[in-house]
Order: structure tokens, then sequence, then C-alpha cells
């Protein structure tokens, strides 16, 4: 990009074409680019890995078996006082009217199969006679939205069959449908809280009108463009942008630019305040910031585009999504905010004049404190500065004691019961649980295959009671109910080439314990199998507890390949704005210091306090990316203004100086940006709250302790050895002995007189050496 000053006097030059482009390309993309929902493909959107390993087994079992026997579309009726005989016959009936496509506006409905908990079998039941489940299963060509649909119309017939009883549909593509409702009927609400957020931020900060809304309109060029270009690009990527970016990306747009519009409204104030006219203090505002800004964007964007090493397609969207968020706000922010602060002049910050009843001093947050009043964030920073070990010491106790919150974490896929409660997918998971352990609503398929297995009856029914015993299974059904001869396709192929059962947990099939359930029977299954005599066969498991288990191990996976590359990205752009080597390293280590204390205290506040017993398995994931990205985005700010005040001081003095005249600035960024994530609370989904606190507290501590206290107080015991191998910090100069001052003036001495001086001593030496 071109120089600092040759992109103030080209923005200043063009600042009338620059407002008019930003403003048609907004335009533009919100009438010929697709949205997030319209660019989506799957049901599940990228959330599980295309080429799992329980998909391939599914569409093995399809293949086989000629018809699927697991289903995520349920329907559940429940009377706690009992359903009738005649509304649990019915069930069984309709199944069977709708296999027959006899059932009127259900023939795009493949199959159903029917369950009843007319018998105690504990611990697969947990009520007798209460509760009625109708599996429904979909030729492939039916849309997600259809599915939901078929399955409310069927339920609506049951309903009929006992009234006053519940009835309701629940599975992973209704709570999925469910989500992405959600989530687009909240998203005006998180907007506009983000819209008076900065409004009230920035209005406050600058005591004037006009301010906000260039933010705003900035904010506004930058989403609507953004969030377009990225489904534009899922789409032609063949990725379906997961519903859970678009509420992310907005936060984030609005807190960086926000960020930025402060940074820059600051040193504009500043400039006019001086008297510089508005077109000469806007180029001037371009040049002196432009490079820290965008250290600061390429450092979040770069952390972001790290994202396309992972091989979850949630991230492989999310990432690049993020990457190109940032750098069009980055573009957004070093154009269009400078173009309208030279178009509008002092008048940004009416009903106050810069330079007339504004002083300089007031002017930016860069002025030092008056000696007289020191704040207590300045306070804060003699103190770093002045016993630095001990400061970073007991900053690192604290980050630490939050972050011991991790040896406690448990993950899983929270989709179904991170639903509000009065949603109606979560109410019928709810009833179901109820009458059944949680399990039977996403029963585990194991498949079995080898040449000729199915005549191996014996084998597989051994092999069947020790998947029974295995600990955390209800229920297991297979060979082992065909023993009056009743050949049911649903157990053996046709080709006598393959065996399936069907395995119910007994917790919830989606949780961090049904996860756990699925690893004991994975681990145990092949020394199963050889015990019971079927040493050759190949077994797989499918269904949404496989695909959950398989989608929570790759995001480990992808956490441990994507967290280097995240840090060698944030730690290559410090290096470069820093020019140094020793820097980088403990500011991108304060980050990740920060990032475990906050996802720490996450568990502890979900896990123990609220009892949820586990997170959803992509918030540390996300929230290690945003918060190690943003924090270096702050270290940029602070670290490049003490890095300025060492040049003309020493190191410690410029800690302290620097550090305060940046404090101002980060601090409102700081809440600003973790006011705008709090946000997503908004969404009544426990992932976006999850992930609402951990960004929240994470910038509070990094803006409030890490920043105020760890970082100065690195940076002042390290020293000038962080500026290596450059040489741009250094130590105070040692003290220089003085003479005495003089008591008076001294009058020259005269040549003559300093003549007879010098032979006076001359003559003195040669007498003292005479023997």
């Amino acid at each position: 990009m071109p120089r600092p000053s040759r992109l103030g006097a080209t923005v200043v030059a063009l600042r009338w074409p620059i407002t008019l482009a930003w403003i048609a390309a907004a335009v533009f993309a919100t009438a010929f680019l697709p949205s997030i929902e319209e660019s989506q493909s799957g049901a599940l959107g990228d959330l599980v890995p295309n080429d799992a390993e329980a998909i391939d087994a599914e569409l093995r079992a399809s293949e086989l078996f000629g018809f699927p026997v697991l289903s995520r579309a349920i329907v559940v009726q429940r009377d706690a006082d009992g359903l009738s005989r005649g509304a649990q016959l019915a069930t069984a009936t309709r199944a069977v009217a709708i296999n027959r496509d006899a059932v009127p506006r259900l023939e795009r409905v493949g199959g159903a199969l029917p369950l009843v908990n007319s018998f105690s079998i504990p611990p697969f039941t947990r009520e007798t006679g209460t509760t009625a489940l109708s599996y429904l299963l979909y030729p492939s060509d039916v849309g997600a939205r259809d599915r939901v649909v078929l399955a409310e119309r069927l339920a609506a017939i049951a309903e009929r069959r006992q009234p006053g009883s519940f009835t309701g549909v629940t599975g992973a593509i209704p709570a999925r449908e469910a989500q992405s409702r959600i989530i687009s009927d909240r998203l005006p609400l998180v907007e506009l809280g983000t819209v008076l957020l900065v409004l009230l931020a920035v209005g406050l900060h600058y005591r004037a009108v006009l301010a906000p809304l260039v933010t705003l309109t900035a904010i506004a060029v930058s989403y609507l463009i953004t969030i377009r270009v990225v489904a534009w690009i899922g789409e032609r990527a063949g990725i379906a942008v997961p519903s859970e970016v678009q509420p992310v990306v907005v936060v984030l747009l609005f807190g960086i630019l926000t960020d930025y519009a402060i940074f820059y409204l600051s040193r504009f104030r500043l400039r006019l305040a001086e008297g510089d006219p508005p077109r000469a203090a806007a180029q001037r505002s371009i040049g002196e910031l432009s490079a820290t800004i965008v250290a600061a964007g390429v450092t979040v964007a770069a952390a972001g585009a790290a994202l396309v090493v992972a091989d979850l397609g949630f991230f492989q969207a999310f990432g690049p999504g993020l990457a190109l968020a940032v750098l069009l706000a980055l573009c957004v922010a070093v154009t269009l905010i400078p173009a309208l602060l030279a178009i509008l002049g002092d008048r940004v910050y009416w009903p106050k004049r810069p330079g007339r009843d504004v002083p300089a001093a007031e002017g930016a947050e860069e002025m030092p404190e008056p000696a007289r009043r020191r704040p207590v964030r300045a306070r804060a920073l003699r103190w770093a500065t002045r016993r630095p070990a001990l400061t970073a010491a007991a900053c690192a106790v604290l980050l630490l004691a939050g972050a011991s919150g991790l040896l406690r974490l448990d993950v899983g896929q929270t989709l179904i019961r991170g639903l509000p409660r009065d949603d109606a997918a979560h109410a019928a998971y709810v009833q179901a649980s109820r009458g059944f352990t949680a399990g039977v609503l996403s029963p585990t398929m194991v498949l079995v295959g080898a040449p000729g297995v199915v005549r191996r009856r014996a084998a597989l029914r051994k092999l069947q009671a020790a998947i029974e015993d295995v600990p955390g299974v209800a229920l297991v059904a297979g060979p082992a109910q065909q023993r009056l001869g009743v050949e049911l396709g649903a157990v053996f192929s046709t080709s006598q080439d393959a065996v399936r059962y069907l395995v119910v947990f007994d917790a919830d099939p989606l949780g961090a314990s049904g996860i756990a359930a699925l690893r004991r029977l994975r681990a145990a299954l092949p020394a199963m199998a050889a015990s019971a005599g079927l040493p050759d066969v190949r077994v797989s498991l499918a269904g949404d507890t496989a695909l959950a288990e398989e989608t929570v191990r790759l995001t480990a996976d992808d956490l441990a390949r994507v967290a280097p590359v995240v840090v060698v990205a944030v730690f290559l752009v410090l290096v470069a704005f820093l020019r140094a080597l020793v820097a980088p390293l403990y500011l991108v280590a304060s980050s990740v210091l920060a990032l475990a204390a906050s996802i720490g205290l996450t568990v502890y506040v979900f896990e123990d306090l609220a009892g949820y017993g586990e997170l959803t398995y992509y918030v540390p994931f996300v929230a290690s990316v945003l918060l190690v990205s943003l924090g270096s985005d702050y270290n940029v700010f602070l670290t490049g203004r003490i890095w300025q005040e060492a040049e003309r001081r020493p190191l410690r003095e410029a800690v302290a100086v620097g550090g305060a005249r940046a404090a101002s600035a980060i601090t409102v960024a700081g809440i600003v940006l973790a006011a705008s994530f709090a946000l997503l609370a908004l969404v009544p989904v426990r992932a976006f709250r999850e992930l609402a606190f951990a960004m929240a507290c994470g910038l509070v501590i990094d803006a409030f302790l890490v920043r105020t206290l760890l970082v100065p107080s690195v940076i002042a015991l390290v020293g000038p050895v962080g500026g290596w191998p450059g040489r741009r910090l250094r130590w105070p100069a040692p003290a220089q002995p003085t003479a005495p001052a003089p008591t008076g003036p001294r009058a020259p001495v005269p040549r003559a007189a300093r003549a007879l001086i010098g032979l006076v001593a001359v003559g003195l030496a040669l007498r003292g050496r005479r023997p």
C-alpha cells in the first residue's frame, strides 16, 4: 500500500468519490449478492465434517439394506397420565400406512419406525405406557424445511387421536431449523443493540452528535458488503456458511470499526484543536495512524485466515469469512472514515468546536495527564514500571488461577439442549427423555460387514450381548431379536454380507456423556468382535452421536493444527510492525495467557455454576482465534505508543508515559468491543451465550489486566532487550559526576598569566626531581 502521507493526500483529494463508491458497493452487494440464509445448502450446514466416517457408514448401510434406520426428525407424543391403548396402536398403524404411502399429504415421507414404551425395560424406559415416538425417514431430495413441515403434519394427526397430550417434533433437523430461525429473528435485536451501543459510547466519549453517525455509516457500509460477499464466496466454494457466523461478524465489525473510528476521531480532533484546516487535519491523521491501524487489522485478519488449514467446513467458512470481514473493515476504516471527516470538518464534533472551545489537551487521549490529578490507570502503570517483577508475577498468578478451569473442560454438541426451553424441538426432547432414556432420540448404528456374516448368528448374538455390557449402553436391538426366524431387513442385509445393530445410550446422545459412551464402545468393539468369533469383520459406527464424537475430535485436531499457525501469523505481524523479535514473543504469550484465563472462567461459570456440564464444542475454538488476534490488536496500539515514547526517553519512563497516554483509547475500545460481544447473549441459544461470556470476559481481562499491568510490567522487566535486534529501546543513561557550581562569574585569564603559571609549574616539578 502507498506510504501513509501519500495515502492521506489521495483520500482527502478523492473524499467525495470514495464516499459515493463505498455506498454504491453496499447497495450493489445488497441487491445482487446472496444472503447467508440463501447460500446455505445443507441441513446441518458445515457443522459436521463432510468426509466423516459416520456419514460414510450411514451411506453404505443405506445401499446394503435398501433403506435407512437412522432418523433426524422424530414425532413425540406423551401423556403423563398414560396414552390410551388406541393412541398407542395408532402410532404403529400410522407408521405402516406411511410405509405404504397411504397417508394423504405425507407421501414424500420415505418411511416411519414406531416405538412405544408399553413395557418397562430399565434403563431404556423411564415410564410405562406414556410416550410414543415416530422416527421419520426421508428421500435425499426432501429438503430440511420440508422434512420439518411433514413431521409437523404427522404430529397434528397424532394429536387428534388423544387431545390434551403433548405432541411435538424434535431431532437434529428440526433443532437446526429452529436455531437458524431464532438467529434470524434475534439478529435485528443484536444489530439494534450494537447501534445503540455505538451511539452511546462514541456520543458520550466525544459529546457530539455527528461523530457516532460517521462511525455507524462506516459500520453499515462494511457490514452490508461483507456479509453478502462472505455468503457469495461460500456459495461459489461449495461451503454452506453456517448461520452462526452472521451474529459473530456483526458484533466483530461493530466492535473493531468503532475502535478504529475512535482513534481517527481523537487524532483528527487534536489536529483541529492545534489549528489545522479540516483537510490537512484529515491528511495528517491518516499519515500518523494508518500504519498502526493497518497492522492491527492485518493481525486479526491473519489469525482468521489461518483457519483455512482446518478440516471442518464450519471453520473453513468462518476463518476466511472473518479475515475478509476484517480486511474490508480495514479498507473502510482507512478510506471512508477519513473521507467523511475531511467532508464534515469540525462539524463532526458539534456542538463543540475544536480549536475554539475544546483545548488541545482535551482533544486526544494521547495527551499527558495533568500532574495534579493522575487517574487510577496512570498510578497502576507507575506501580507496574517501578515493581515490574512483582506486578508480572501477581498478574500471572491471577490469570493461571482462571486458566485452571481448562482442566475441567468437557465439550459436546448442544444443538437440541442449547435451544430455549420454550422452543418446540427442545420441549419435545424433554418429553421424550421423560418416557425413555435421552439416548432414544438418536440411536447409534453399529454396522458389521464381512462376506457371509449373516450366517454366523451365534457369534452375532454374542457380540450383541457384549455391546449391552459396555458402560453407558441402555439397550441394543439386533440379531438377538431375530430368534424366531423372522428375517427383518432392518437387521440383516439381503446380500448376507452385513448386519446392523441399533445402540441406545443412557445419556444425551449429543452431549459429553453420550460421546464418552460412544468412545468406550468404539475402543472395545475390535476386541469384543474377536472374542465373539468375528475377528475378520469390518465394524463401523453411524448416527448423530458418532457424528458428534467425530466432530469434537476433529475440532480438537483442528485446534492443535490451527493454533500454531495463528500464533505464528500474529507473531510475524508484530515483528514487522515493531521491527523486533523478542517483544512479539512476550506479547503473544500474554494474549495466550489471557485467553486461557477467559476459557477457564467460562468453564467454571457454565459447567459448574449453571450446571450445564459441558461447553458447545466450537465455542473454545472460535473464542481462541478471536481473543488471540484481538488481544494482539491492542498490543499493536499499546506497544506502538510506548515505542514512540522510547525514542526520546528512557524505556521505563516511556512505558509509564506512553502507556498512560494510550490507556484511555484502549480502555474505551476494549469496553466497546467487550460490550459488542456481550450482545451475542441476546440470541437465546446456549452456544451464543457461552461465546458472549468467553469473549466479553477475555476482552475485559485484556483491557484492564493484561494491557494495563502485565504487558507494561513485562516490557519494563525485559528492558531494551525486547527491541532486539533493533536499538530503539534504551536504559537510562548513567548519571555523570558534576563539578560544584561556581559561586560567581569567572573572569577570563590573560594569556601572559597562563604562561607564567605554566613556567612556575614546570619549575616546581624539576625541583621535586632533585635528590
